[in-house]
């Protein structure tokens, strides 16, 4: 909820396809918010980098590809504390 709120507050691209697609799985990647807010590449690239601009996700480029993390959630499943941003 406190993600919900405060992406709301911040960000004028909030959806509640959005915060599910954030809390499905600890990560997720472009094609993923393409396919589930049903928008273009470009524009799920801009949601995912502002919202890793604000904090709210840490952005990993794991070969080819880039992930995007919900560090809460990533900690509340592995126990684990992992740095906010790494670029």
């Amino acid at each position: 909820m406190d993600y919900k709120h405060r992406i709301r507050a911040t960000h004028r691209f909030y959806s509640q396809d959005l915060i599910n697609n954030l809390f499905s799985y600890p990560y997720t990647k472009i094609e993923f918010v393409e396919h589930d807010l049903k928008v273009s590449r470009l524009t799920a690239t801009k949601y995912l980098e502002a919202l890793t601009a604000t904090g709210f996700l840490a952005k990993r480029k794991i070969g080819r590809s880039n992930y995007y993390i919900n560090v809460p959630l990533y900690g509340i499943l592995t126990a684990e504390n992992l740095p906010a941003a790494e670029a």
